[in-house]
């Protein structure tokens, strides 16, 4: 069974984006993980319905957190709000990754793990490629975890 996973981010940090999908390849190659983003929008359909249903079926919900992110309207108060109303129903594990340095003290997603480690944005590591390594380990752990609740709880 793959996990269904949604990508929610501004699309001021589409390389940010691009650069995690490349590291996810792995997990998409095993086939542990089916991953989608608004540019999966078929040309001519209901954008806005085509992202609350996916939104809506994913069980993991990543959210690509930046100054960017937090100023769009559409990802804060649509996409955020929605993920962690299913995150807190326990139908979808919400994963804030953060990006770039941003205030996000206080912010709804707060009270979550975020990645990477120590919540230490990926523009500050030495290489992105460490960074994105390790969200995808975090992501990998997430899954391990739901693997196990799922198959406890059938």
């Amino acid at each position: 069974m793959s996990f269904e996973v949604f990508i929610s981010y501004s699309h001021k940090d589409k390389k940010q984006r691009e650069k995690l999908a490349t590291h996810l390849s792995n997990l998409r190659n095993q086939k542990i993980i089916a991953d989608w983003y608004d540019g999966d929008i078929v040309p001519g359909t209901p954008w806005e319905e085509q992202i609350v249903t996916h939104l809506d079926s994913a069980q993991i919900i990543l959210l690509l957190i930046s100054a960017d992110f937090m100023a769009s309207s559409f990802c804060y108060s649509v996409e955020l709000q929605r993920a962690l109303k299913r995150h807190e129903r326990h139908e979808a594990r919400v994963i804030p990754i953060i990006l770039r340095p941003t205030d996000w003290e206080g912010a709804p997603f707060a009270k979550v793990q975020v990645l990477p480690d120590e919540a230490k944005p990926v523009s500050r590591w030495p290489s992105s490629d460490e960074a994105y390594r390790n969200v995808v380990k975090g992501i990998r752990r997430a899954i391990n975890d739901l693997q196990a609740r799922n198959a406890a709880n059938p």
